[in-house]
């Protein structure tokens, strides 16, 4: 009995450009992997960057206010002392607080104006790896897009939007 074969010819056999283009789709695929994790990485550090400067802001804000309610304190009780010399030692506890609590504050504003910094700089490098992640996606389907056209425009355009793509996630380093 005679087989019947309906021009169903293996791609790698007659198509050696489509070998050559199979393989760069995966190393196209490999470097959106890298840069997808990347970008997830940066994603995250930029979140706990903020998460740690909220936190710094709420101590300073902390700080703020027991500053304040030192400073009413001694007010009151300078206001409400028929004995002047029986309230300085309290005014005077309430009044240095009060400068503690404004030291403490400027430090704790130093550090959450830190923390902003550090979560802008990871933002910057996020939307780089994810500028990335979009041209090396766009260089994968372009390049596979061979495959059922056999037109070689679509592996130089997606090489070229895969090069451009990884040009830019490896530049979210450099941030």
């Amino acid at each position: 009995m005679s087989e019947v074969h309906g021009g169903h010819a293996h791609p790698v056999e007659g198509d050696k450009f489509g070998s050559v283009v199979g393989v760069v789709v995966a190393i196209i695929g490999i470097f959106l992997a890298a840069v997808t994790i990347e970008s997830h990485r940066a994603h995250t550090a930029a979140i706990v960057h903020k998460t740690e400067a909220n936190d710094q802001w709420n101590y300073f804000q902390a700080k703020k206010i027991r500053g304040h309610v030192s400073d009413v304190g001694s007010t009151l009780v300078n206001a409400l002392s028929t004995d002047a010399s029986r309230v300085a030692s309290i005014s005077e506890k309430l009044r240095a607080d009060a400068k503690h609590y404004s030291d403490d504050a400027d430090e704790v504003k130093k550090k959450a104006e830190e923390k902003e910094h550090e979560t802008e700089l990871a933002e910057h490098q996020a939307v780089r790896f994810d500028l990335g992640e979009g041209f090396l996606e766009l260089g994968l389907v372009l390049s596979s897009l061979y495959f059922l056209s056999h037109r070689k425009l679509f592996p130089a355009l997606g090489f070229s939007a895969a090069l451009i793509g990884l040009v830019i996630g490896v530049s979210g380093f450099l941030v």
